[in-house]
């Protein structure tokens, strides 16, 4: 199994006036993570959109079990549930590095779809970049 932990720094302008992380930024701290996690088999966002194959978000989950803070070193932990030729869903821990604090966890999947939003098959499409994200679960 390929896990990936991205590490960011938690910026002010994440925050609220207490300091406190506001909820939604932890969706982008999601996309931190799945763009790193392809980062880390070698290949990017960027090269799959370039070959036509866009991952659009069609669902998106966030549970929430305490703060983040201004300046917190935060750890993005992703992995993934499951690939088919069709879908990918992709499970994210938020964790605060300095005392291993779980803060959030959460999932988002996607479709593969051509950049006309057309539902492709990655199998057939990139047999390669399919059976390696295979090999990520397993």
């Amino acid at each position: 199994m390929h896990i990936w932990d991205a590490e960011i720094r938690v910026r002010y302008g994440e925050t609220d006036k207490m300091g406190v992380v506001y909820y939604a930024n932890y969706l982008h701290w999601f996309e931190i993570g799945r763009t790193e996690f392809f980062r880390s088999l070698g290949m990017t966002y960027r090269d799959l959109e370039e070959r036509d194959i866009m991952l659009p978000v069609i669902e998106a989950h966030c549970k929430y079990f305490s703060s983040a803070f201004y300046d917190d070193l935060i750890i993005i932990r992703t992995r993934l549930e499951f690939v088919t030729g069709t879908r990918i869903k992709f499970l994210y821990e938020v964790i605060r590095k300095e005392d291993g604090k779980l803060l959030a966890q959460g999932y988002t999947e996607h479709p593969f779809t051509d950049s006309t939003r057309k539902p492709i098959n990655l199998k057939k499409v990139m047999p390669e970049v399919y059976q390696m994200l295979v090999e990520c679960i397993q």
